[in-house]
C-alpha cells in the first residue's frame, strides 16, 4: 500500500488548479453522498439485531482504509462517512421513484461538477490512470480543506514538493 503521501501527490498532480480543487469541494461529497444513499436501500438481515446495507460495508472500508493510511484524517473521515450514512437514511427510505431521482440526480451533477473542474485544469481525472482515486478523492477534499485552514503543513509541504504548487 503506498502512503499517505505518496496517494495524496499522486491525486494532487491532476488537480493542481485551483478552480478544479474548488469544483471538487462541491463534486466529490455530491458524488459520495450520492452513492451512499443509492447503496442505502438494498439492504441483507444477518439476525433480528442486525441489517447491514451496501453502504454500510463500503463505508466500513473506505474508512478502515483511510484509518491505514492516517490515524487522525482517517478518524476525520469516519465522522464524515458516518454523517453521509445518517443524512442518506431519509432518502433510502422515500418511495424507489424518489430515492433513485435523488441518488442518481446528485451523482450526475456531482460529475458535472467534477468534468468542469478538470476542463479547467486540462487533465483528465485521477482515477483514469489509477482506480485508487475513487477512494482517495474524498480524503483528498478534506485534506484541501484542512491546507486551506492551515492546517497539516508538513503534509501539505510534501504533498507540494511531488506534485508541485496550486495555482
Amino acid at each position: 500500500m503506498k502512503s499517505l503521501v505518496n496517494q495524496l501527490a499522486n491525486y494532487a498532480s491532476y488537480h493542481r488548479d485551483r478552480r478544479n480543487i474548488y469544483t471538487h469541494f462541491i463534486g466529490i461529497p455530491l458524488i459520495v453522498y450520492a452513492l451512499v444513499v443509492l447503496l442505502s436501500r438494498p439492504s441483507f438481515t444477518l439476525s433480528a439485531e442486525l441489517t447491514l446495507t451496501p453502504a454500510t460495508l463500503v463505508v466500513v472500508i473506505s474508512c478502515v482504509y483511510y484509518l491505514f493510511l492516517s490515524l487522525s484524517l482517517g478518524l476525520v473521515m469516519t465522522v464524515l462517512m458516518a454523517f453521509a450514512l445518517l443524512g442518506a437514511a431519509p432518502l433510502a427510505a422515500l418511495p424507489w421513484a424518489q430515492w433513485l431521482g435523488w441518488g442518481v440526480g446528485l451523482f450526475l451533477i456531482g460529475w458535472v461538477f467534477q468534468f468542469i473542474g478538470h476542463y479547467f485544469e486540462g487533465k483528465k481525472p485521477a482515477f483514469v490512470d489509477d482506480l485508487i482515486g475513487l477512494i482517495i478523492g474524498p480524503l483528498f477534499v478534506v485534506v484541501e480543506l484542512l491546507f486551506m485552514l492551515g492546517l497539516y503543513k508538513d503534509l501539505k509541504a510534501e504533498v507540494e514538493q511531488i506534485a508541485g504548487k496550486v495555482r
